[in-house]
């Protein structure tokens, strides 16, 4: 393939988010579409995914990971999306140049119009959680063992300690019980579980694996290997507690201790970083405060669900075709969203009300302590009450989401900002 001087779109990374981004932008009148992606085939983490759970939202099927992304995958290509594979991109400017790095094609630079960020999340490693022992080896972040297992076939370990009860480490304990490991323990130092609820039964429960809360690693025990952990338990200011040590023998430790936006681009062309998310302030068409430039997926915030980021990436690149046949909409009022009661964050930050003409704008968020009663999630103009929606309970681990409802049209444009908030009925 040839590679084009310039292009309508380029979106960076072809995951979920990136492909669903291409095929939307095209779809939407953009004639030349790139994806630049740097591994040697399109597809992103959805290709270690090898459970099912992906696109009961979009396609009401229950799919594996692989399964949903080769849907997408074929899609771009018969729509014309372009691929540069195996490339690095290294750099990009506010005037949208991009400059990249690929074995097959060398120093890539190329220009566009608008540009998709689409680079997903990486993992919170040990040393950016700071863990106490030896440098053995057998410690690993879940995703590289989840890699290793379902791609390369290869075995991590025989015995297992999980830090962590995120999604990625909740299902890999089930996976490891699978190849015949044994999970020794899954240590979470919070009070409340970090994943979905649903993996804990189907990964946890369904195979009598043990979730310990408020626990957390004290001490790595081993030279050359992992022989060991010892744990502890903590207070609600995370402090040890002591006497509540116990040593679990073990030859691995996988870590699931949350997920990164991968955001070094976005900080290089000057997109604003919203400190809790770790990902881009946008608005509702995903559009950062650099003009033409779109962030989507995980890249934004951590999703709970693909068919999320894939509907968030459609939304990105239909958003960024009409950068590239109207350009800037210079009067454009956006409203900020704010967090309120018991909302950590919300996303996206802020709204263009002329939005709702075109329908409902759905605003997502997490809550900051869990609440196992019926709440009430509630959107405010001040004082003034705009619209609620009922939810059975609201947990850090499982998303919230609200819609700016369409026929609001007329209160949000007179309203000086909107503020999201969680409370008990």
């Amino acid at each position: 393939m040839s590679i084009k001087d310039r292009y309508d779109v380029i979106v960076i990374g072809s995951g979920p988010g990136g492909l669903a981004a291409a095929i939307s932008a095209k779809k939407n009148g953009a004639k030349d579409v790139l994806i630049i992606e740097r591994d040697v085939e399109p597809g992103g983490i959805l290709l270690q995914c090898i459970h099912n759970g992906f696109g009961v939202e979009i396609f009401k099927k229950d799919l594996p990971g692989p399964s949903y992304a080769q849907h997408f995958i074929n899609e771009a290509f018969s729509t014309g999306v372009e691929f540069l594979l195996d490339t690095m991109v290294l750099q990009i400017t506010p005037e949208k140049r991009i400059t990249a790095s690929s074995k097959r094609h060398g120093f890539v630079e190329v220009r566009t119009k608008a540009i998709v960020l689409a680079m997903g999340c990486r993992e919170r490693t040990r040393a950016q959680i700071r863990l106490p022992g030896t440098r053995a080896a057998g410690i690993f972040t879940a995703g590289t063992a989840q890699r290793w297992v379902n791609v390369e076939g290869y075995m991590p370990g025989k015995n297992f300690v999980i830090l962590g009860s995120g999604d990625i480490g909740m299902i890999m304990a089930r996976r490891l019980t699978f190849e015949g490991a044994h999970v020794e323990r899954v240590l979470e130092v919070m009070p409340y579980l970090s994943g979905l609820t649903r993996n804990y039964v189907q990964c946890l429960l369904d195979f009598d694996i043990q979730l310990q809360l408020q626990r957390t690693i004290k001490n790595i025990i081993g030279k050359k290997r992992v022989e060991a952990i010892e744990s502890v338990a903590v207070d609600k200011k995370w402090n040890p507690i002591p006497g509540t040590e116990e040593i679990i023998p073990c030859d691995t430790l996988l870590l699931s201790v949350g997920l990164i936006p991968e955001n070094e681009l976005s900080r290089q062309i000057g997109v604003m970083i919203d400190p809790i998310t770790g990902g881009p302030i946008v608005d509702d068409s995903f559009q950062t405060n650099i003009p033409g430039i779109f962030s989507a997926g995980n890249v934004v915030h951590v999703y709970d669900l693909v068919d999320w980021v894939t509907e968030a990436g459609l939304t990105a690149g239909k958003s960024a075709a009409r950068w590239v046949s109207s350009g800037s909409q210079t009067n454009a009022i956006n409203l900020p969203v704010r967090a309120g009661e018991n909302v950590r964050y919300a996303v996206p930050h802020t709204i263009q009300p002329d939005h709702l003409a075109e329908g409902d704008i759905r605003v997502q968020m997490r809550v900051r302590q869990p609440i196992e009663k019926p709440v009430w999630v509630e959107v405010r103009s001040g004082e003034k009450l705009l619209h609620r929606k009922g939810e059975p309970y609201a947990r850090p681990g499982e998303m919230v989401t609200i819609p700016i409802k369409q026929k609001l049209m007329d209160e949000v444009k007179s309203a000086k900002d909107l503020t999201i908030a969680i409370v008990e009925r």
